[in-house]
């Protein structure tokens, strides 16, 4: 009965559904965190008569035909690249992006990556890193003689000394963008990386060519819409009970045609 199989893809999507919203629900606090939907399509259809034949009796065009459906599997996990709320914190390391653009780490490996993740920090040596370690582009040290720092929103960063009246511009962060963002591979970390499907990295200044400008002293917070997320989790626990109950139904009506003698 092919009524098992189609509501054995059901819970299959559902329970996929129910991973991705508990994963956005475990980083409603992580800062810069997109939320991800899962994205479901249709399984093939089994033709038991083709809409357009021509009837057999009269010579007359089927206007619908027979279609059954075999199911649902999933097409995507995407994210929603929507910005978060900005929340002040007052750090001088801290910096937001308002708008479209990521800040450019080196890996380990020399390979760059990309986040949202302004809650920067310094090494001992002053190099300005990610709370991971992970070095910013374009590679800043501040002195350690330095009084304190500021980011101005075309992220051009000073450093303020006891001696001195004027500042000393230590470097400018830039940002990169993409033509798809929904193409970035997640690496965890808060961190992205280059693939095929976003397109290339495209580097520019804050403020300039699209890209969005820094924001000294904020964070991103995550886009998780918590009520939204417990919405669409009851709505899938609703779903994979139903999917679960035409297995019943079906299984049943497999047992009393088994008893038919």
């Amino acid at each position: 009965m092919r009524a098992l199989m189609i509501a054995a893809t059901g819970m299959s999507a559902q329970q996929m559904r129910v991973e991705v919203i508990s994963n956005n629900l475990a980083n409603m606090n992580t800062t810069g965190y997109n939320a991800r939907r899962a994205d479901f399509v249709d399984l093939l259809y089994q033709q038991e008569t083709r809409a357009g034949t021509i009837s057999a009796s009269d010579g007359s065009v089927v206007p619908a035909g027979v279609q059954l459906g075999l199911g649902v599997r999933p097409a995507a996990v995407s994210m929603n690249v929507a910005q978060g709320s900005l929340s002040q914190t007052g750090g001088d390391l801290d910096v937001a992006i308002e708008g479209r653009g990521y800040l450019e780490v080196t890996l380990p490996s020399g390979l760059p990556a990309y986040t949202r993740d302004g809650s920067l920090n310094r090494t001992g040596d002053g190099l300005i890193v990610t709370s991971e370690g992970f070095a910013v582009a374009p590679g800043i040290t501040v002195p350690d003689d330095a009084r304190n720092i500021s980011i101005n929103a075309q992220g051009e960063v000073f450093a303020y000394f006891n001696d001195r009246v004027e500042p000393e511009q230590l470097g400018q962060f830039s940002l990169v963008n993409f033509s798809n963002d929904r193409g970035l591979e997640a690496m965890g970390s808060n961190m992205f990386i280059e693939t095929a499907a976003s397109g290339p990295a495209i580097l520019g200044d804050p403020g300039e060519d699209g890209l969005g400008t820094l924001r000294q002293g904020y964070l991103e917070d995550s886009s998780v819409d918590a009520v939204r997320e417990i919405t669409d989790l009851i709505e899938a626990q609703r779903g994979y009970e139903l999917n679960a109950k035409v297995i019943t139904a079906a299984d049943q009506m497999l047992g009393a045609t088994t008893q038919i003698r």
